[in-house]
């Protein structure tokens, strides 16, 4: 049953005041007006709500009953009141992210530290996938937010933030091509094995077709899916790696890992993404993130890339 709001109103003040006339005088509205609406609350609930004495009017035991209905429904109104306060406070709320691998330190170390601290309400849900699991789960809106490496033409993703990130050649500061004064060549890389991710996987997809432009083919000395496997592969010197440089920034900062450039067309023009999906209203929360990501993180503070959509 819907009860309008405005009746439950008059229904309040006329028991709140003692009296019709006094409940019409508070609303500033004719006394006539008040009764009509009672008794259209009265037929609609098939009961008598009021009883008439002399000191004034008494709520009915159906009235009392009334009477706890809009006590709950006024408690109602306030809690969603202000849980919606809240949330458009950016104080509570949900938010999710497809990652790849690639990103997590980036994203975890500082921006993601700094956004939990001053929006404590809001609970964050990181995965990581591949970058056709981070299109998959944006598309499907199963996340908020995907964070992606390589290019990825979808007609559903929209590009907020496109940044050039170059794949390099990581490796043990021992390796013989660590002193190499030149990018390498896909001559020169095709003799030596290497880490790479498993087939699928945005980069591995940008080093096959590299070297297949090439007419070359890579030694593929270890898949995985792991991006701990590829670096500590690289710094033990059993292999070479490919990633972007935000993926081993801490490696290459502390010196366990060196990088170098590689000649190739595909590599000088690797991209970082964030992307969400078309049309989808994103809550301020997860706008809020999404902007301070674009302005934190150091995968996307490099030369910004043609590819960005508006």
């Amino acid at each position: 049953m819907e009860i309008p709001h405005q009746r439950l109103i008059y229904f309040q003040l006329t028991v709140e005041t003692g009296s019709v006339r006094r409940a019409a005088a508070r609303l500033d509205i004719a006394a006539s007006a008040v009764s009509r609406q009672l008794g259209l609350l009265e037929s609609a609930l098939d009961a008598t709500l009021l009883e008439r004495r002399r000191d004034g009017v008494r709520p009915t035991p159906v009235g009392e009953m009334l009477l706890d209905y809009c006590s709950q429904r006024t408690e109602l109104d306030r809690h969603f009141s202000d849980k919606l306060d809240a949330y458009q406070r950016l104080e509570t709320g949900l938010i999710s992210l497809r990652v790849g691998e690639g990103f997590v330190g980036d994203l975890i170390d500082y921006p993601l530290r700094e956004f939990t601290e001053a929006h404590r309400g809001i609970r964050l849900e990181v995965d990581t996938g591949s970058t056709r699991e981070i299109i998959d789960a944006v598309v499907n809106d199963e996340v908020h937010i995907g964070l992606m490496y390589h290019e990825q033409v979808h007609p559903h993703l929209r590009f907020w933030h496109s940044t050039l990130q170059p794949l390099v050649l990581l490796m043990s500061p021992e390796h013989p091509l660590s002193d190499a004064a030149s990018p390498v060549t896909l001559d020169v890389l095709s003799e030596y094995p290497l880490a790479l991710w498993h087939p699928g996987h945005g980069v591995r997809q940008l080093v096959d077709e590299a070297f297949r432009d090439a007419g070359k083919r890579a030694k593929v000395g270890i898949q995985t899916s792991s991006l701990e496997v590829l670096k500590h592969s690289a710094r033990a010197g059993l292999s070479l790696t490919l990633l972007p440089r935000f993926a081993a920034a801490k490696e290459l900062e502390e010196g366990t890992l060196v990088a170098r450039d590689v000649v190739g067309r595909r590599f000088d023009q690797a991209n970082a993404h964030i992307v969400t999906r078309v049309g989808r209203r994103m809550p301020r929360s997860a706008l809020q993130l999404l902007r301070h990501l674009q302005h934190w993180m150091s995968a996307f503070r490099c030369i910004e890339s043609p590819r960005v959509d508006e």
